[in-house]
């Protein structure tokens, strides 16, 4: 008699356990999804944020090199400078203010003055740029770039460079039909892509 109701203790706490570890388990289940949702919710706008930043500073980078290659673009890439200043990652962007950007100039300011004839001319804007990063007093580097005035720039630089490069292909759907038209005309999107979905986000 002793050993049934031994049993029978030991079965109800191990079904008492089994029921109070379940409900924890649900419990931590709810509590999870909801996290989820929450995070989702938050870090969603912010994902989106940085993943075009990320594309948008991408695309620039990516023009530059198109036009100093035999790619020639007809828009006036010098703006593109100020425009990867204001929308580089910030993690590139304090990287690249830190020492290895000060090297970077470094080399290509003593190549530049006592190299000038091994100093090829598709580096003076990527100079230029390093240049700008490392020399920006704070109220460009960390004030503006990270406001609604640098969104505005980077916005004003997209738009003028998608119409003065739709203007020099004849048209619209000529950018699009012109050799290497394609590419142009995409990374030239996304660049005001960028600034509209930060507006939007903020």
């Amino acid at each position: 008699m002793r050993r049934i109701l031994q049993q029978y203790v030991d079965t109800k706490s191990d079904t008492v356990v089994d029921s109070l570890i379940d409900s924890d388990l649900n419990e931590l289940k709810l509590a999870a999804k909801k996290l989820l949702h929450d995070a989702t919710l938050v870090g969603g706008k912010a994902f989106g944020g940085s993943f075009f930043k990320w594309l948008a500073s991408f695309a620039a980078i990516y023009l530059l090199i198109l036009d100093s290659t035999n790619w020639r673009t007809n828009i006036l890439t010098a703006l593109l400078v100020p425009y990867i200043f204001f929308s580089f990652p910030e993690s590139l962007f304090s990287f690249l203010r830190g020492d290895v950007g000060k090297w970077i100039a470094f080399v290509a300011v003593v190549l530049r003055l006592f190299f000038p004839r091994h100093f090829p001319d598709w580096l003076e804007i990527p100079g230029s740029m390093i240049l700008i990063l490392i020399v920006a007093p704070d109220i460009f580097a960390q004030k503006l770039r990270n406001n609604w005035i640098g969104l505005a720039i980077d916005l004003f630089i997209g738009c003028y460079l998608l119409q003065e490069h739709i203007r020099a292909s004849g048209g619209f759907r000529n950018s699009f039909t012109q050799k290497h038209g394609i590419s142009n005309t995409l990374g030239i999107l996304l660049l005001i892509v960028y600034p509209i979905c930060a507006f939007i986000i903020h």
